[in-house]
């Protein structure tokens, strides 16, 4: 019951965003300003809050990140094998591996773990969720590169640049910081952030729902259900068979499964955008895994709690 009153709210805002973006309420002029504050400003403001008053000692879990990076490394492998072995090439290779690997995790798996593990989770999610985003995109830059012979991607200072300038990354390490040394937040920026934080999830459960396209998923859907079924079943399932082979107990390694089972990031679209591949393939694999996210999301959890 507890999973159902998590995961049935989130999945209801995400298909009101696309209510609303249907009916005009949310605006393609809106979308792009929304998701910058959010992105940008509420959920790194979540993340800084949440971190930096938490003891690092008691969250930070050192084999639920190499295992939770670990499994994420081979999504990419697998994905690449895949695509060897189909015969996949060109534009279409390195989106397929990115989809298969690349997770939302600012939007979507940190929602469900604050709604579903509260503070702690929370925290413990944040945590995780800034080393793997940064796997993910040189993971991500390597698949489509090495897919777009004829393309010039972002080279290795833009691409530190970039991680350097993600607002997730930095508003975690930050949090890390402001933690270990003990970094007093005064009340007047410690309410302020409270009031930022209350923007993110909500708004970029949002703006997920106003991202979903039915008639391209439709379209492409029989193409991208290997990297959905790479996305949401292997990764988390791999993830989830070393948390248990090497005991972890539940409480620690739910953080970690949340990220590993959540859907494509959007992200893939802009990066397919930049290399001029597929993008149509992208939003297709964005909008699927996100959907059928809302059953697997389901199933890992409840599996996740009969071992508990």
């Amino acid at each position: 019951m507890e999973i159902a009153a998590t995961i049935i709210p989130i999945f209801a805002i995400v298909f009101l965003g696309w209510i609303a973006h249907r009916k005009g309420f949310m605006p393609p002029e809106f979308l792009g300003p929304a998701n910058r504050i959010v992105y940008y400003l509420a959920i790194p403001a979540m993340i800084f809050r949440a971190i930096s008053k938490a003891s690092l000692g008691q969250e930070f879990h050192g084999a639920v990140l190499f295992i939770t990076l670990a499994a994420a490394t081979v999504a990419y492998l697998v994905a690449w094998g895949l695509c060897r072995w189909r015969h996949v090439i060109g534009s279409r290779a390195g989106i397929f591996i990115q989809s298969a690997g690349h997770g939302n995790l600012g939007y979507i798996g940190l929602s469900v773990a604050f709604y579903y593990l509260g503070e702690t989770g929370f925290v413990r999610a944040g945590l995780i969720a800034g080393f793997l985003m940064i796997l993910q995109n040189v993971l991500s830059v390597l698949a489509l590169q090495a897919h777009h012979p004829g393309r010039q991607g972002p080279g290795a200072s833009s691409l530190l640049k970039a991680l350097l300038g993600n607002p997730v990354i930095v508003s975690a390490l930050a949090g890390i910081l402001a933690s270990a040394f003990e970094i007093p937040i005064p009340l007047v920026v410690e309410r302020s952030l409270d009031i930022l934080s209350g923007l993110a999830l909500p708004t970029a459960l949002l703006l997920i729902g106003a991202s979903l396209s039915f008639r391209v998923m439709r379209d492409h859907l029989s193409a991208v259900m290997g990297a959905v079924l790479i996305k949401l079943i292997l990764l988390p399932g791999m993830g989830l068979a070393l948390y248990r082979f090497f005991d972890v107990l539940p409480a620690d390694y739910l953080p970690g499964l949340i990220l590993l089972a959540s859907p494509t990031a959007t992200i893939a679209y802009v990066m397919a955008k930049e290399m001029r591949g597929d993008t149509d393939f992208a939003v297709a694999a964005i909008s699927a895994s996100t959907l059928i996210s809302a059953g697997s999301f389901s199933f890992w959890l409840i599996l996740a709690g009969r071992f508990g």
